[in-house]
C-alpha cells in the first residue's frame, strides 16, 4: 500500500513524514476515524492566518501529540491530546501551523518552543 500524498519536515535532525491539511475540509477531517498512525507519520495542519488555533479529538481512536508553529515555523506549543476527548487544545500563541504526531513523539525528540520545522 502507497502512502498518501505528503511531505517531510525535519526538526532538529528528526525527521517527520506528514500528510497536509490545507483546506478547510482537510484540516476539519484531520486524523479523524484513523486506527493507527505510523511511527514517524503525522499530519501538518496549513491555516490561512497566524491566530490561536483550536483543536479537539473527537473521532480520533488514538492518542496524539501536536506542536503548533508560528509563520516562520518556529515551534511555539506542544501538547498531548486524549484519543476521542472533546477537551479543547488551545495554542498558548498565536500559530500559523500545527503538525500532529503519535503521542509523546514531540517530547521524545526533544522538541519544543524554540525550535525550527523545515518542510522538505
Amino acid at each position: 500500500m502507497s502512502k498518501p500524498a505528503g511531505h517531510l519536515i525535519v526538526i532538529g535532525t528528526d525527521t517527520l513524514w506528514v500528510e497536509v491539511a490545507i483546506t478547510p475540509e482537510q484540516r476539519a477531517r484531520g486524523l479523524m476515524f484513523r486506527q493507527s498512525l505510523a511511527r514517524d507519520s503525522g499530519m501538518l495542519f496549513v491555516f490561512d492566518q497566524e491566530q490561536t488555533q483550536s483543536f479537539w479529538m473527537k473521532n480520533t481512536p488514538i492518542d496524539l501529540s501536536i506542536a503548533f508553529l508560528d509563520e516562520n515555523m518556529v515551534v511555539v506549543d506542544t501538547q498531548d491530546m486524549e484519543k476521542l476527548s472533546t477537551f479543547v487544545h488551545r495554542s498558548r500563541k498565536p500559530a500559523l501551523y500545527a503538525i500532529e504526531a503519535n503521542k509523546g513523539w514531540f517530547r521524545e525528540k526533544g522538541i519544543g518552543p524554540g525550535d525550527t520545522a523545515v518542510i522538505r
